[in-house]
């Protein structure tokens, strides 16, 4: 079994085991577990993993299985680096693969591919308005934050929030400190 299979074997069990409807809960787990870096593409699967139990344990429609299987296949695709490399966080990307997935859009809908695109640029918004260098703890946060309001928004379901206040600035050499929201 090599890393990938356990780091997904271990969002997997997070998100079928939980009853939480807080995704900020949810992918903080996650980021406790020892396959968790300070910077990596796992955060792209962890977005959006975090977003999908949250959405059903809200009263959200969606298969959690599948769903996760899908997240977990689309964002394989985006790699480490893009915010920098692409010009877009796998972060905010991944907030935009979940609305796809829970309205089922494709490249040929209509209202639905337009609703996944306004989340991904509502989400990249965020995190481009803080500025660089990268952190992927902080660009998960807002993603998360974005996405929350959106699903609120057009979706009428209620995801719980919670208070985030970083814990992570010590082990980020590239951490922008009093810039960053959840530095307190």
């Amino acid at each position: 079994m090599n890393e990938d299979t356990n780091t997904f074997e271990t969002i997997f069990s997070i998100c079928l085991k939980t009853q939480s409807k807080n995704p900020v809960k949810i992918i903080r787990i996650m980021m406790a577990e020892p396959f968790c870096h300070m910077h990596g593409p796992e955060h792209h699967f962890m977005v959006g993993a975090a977003l999908l139990t949250a959405f059903k344990n809200a009263g959200g429609q969606v298969n959690l299985e599948e769903a996760l299987k899908e997240m977990q296949n689309r964002t394989k695709s985006v790699p480490g680096g893009a915010c920098g490399y692409w010009g877009a966080c796998g972060a905010g990307i991944s907030t935009g693969m979940f609305v796809s997935i829970i309205l089922k859009a494709s490249p040929l809908t209509q209202e639905s591919w337009g609703q996944t695109i306004l989340m991904t640029s509502r989400a990249l918004e965020a995190i481009g308005k803080i500025g660089g260098p990268r952190c992927c703890k902080r660009d998960s946060y807002l993603a998360i934050l974005s996405a929350i309001d959106f699903v609120k928004e057009h979706f009428g379901i209620e995801m719980e929030s919670s208070e985030i206040v970083c814990i992570h600035s010590s082990k980020n050499s590239q951490c922008i400190g009093a810039r960053c929201p959840f530095a307190k």
